[in-house]
């Protein structure tokens, strides 16, 4: 599945529901799904910047692709990267740095999060572009 299938598919997911509580719900749900990162790589270099609550975020670049894992200590923000990370990973470096997180406008995210989780969100998608760009200069 490339990204704008995993993109498609999220819109899709998104779509099912009418309410925002229930969005969120999910957006929870989809946190217990997130690829965390390990113990010992919850340093002050890979926390967010922005973030409301901390976020940590680690990037491999393994045979041309990323792979990223996370952690959160508060739920919805654990869901909201793992919604990411869940579009970014296994894509080139390439692909990530030129990509720009449309679905998050299509199912409404931003606009429902509070300005400090917006924030959050925009310093969640500037870290991940930067690791793609790390990797490609790599």
């Amino acid at each position: 599945m490339n990204i704008q299938e995993k993109e498609t598919e999220i819109i899709e997911e998104f779509s099912i529901y009418d309410d925002w509580m229930d969005k969120y719900a999910y957006i929870i749900e989809l946190g217990k799904e997130l690829p965390l990162i390990d113990e010992d790589k919850k340093t002050k270099e890979r926390l967010i910047v922005g973030c409301q609550s901390q976020v940590w975020l680690d990037a491999e670049h393994v045979d041309g692709k990323m792979r990223f894992t996370a952690d959160s200590d508060a739920i919805i923000t654990k869901g909201i990267i793992a919604l990411l990370i869940r579009v970014v990973n296994d894509e080139s470096p390439a692909e990530i740095a030129k990509y720009n997180f449309d679905f998050i406008q299509e199912i409404g995210l931003q606009e429902h999060l509070s300005p400090t989780r917006s924030n959050g969100l925009v310093g969640m998608v500037k870290d991940i572009k930067l690791n793609a760009l790390k990797a490609m200069k790599a």
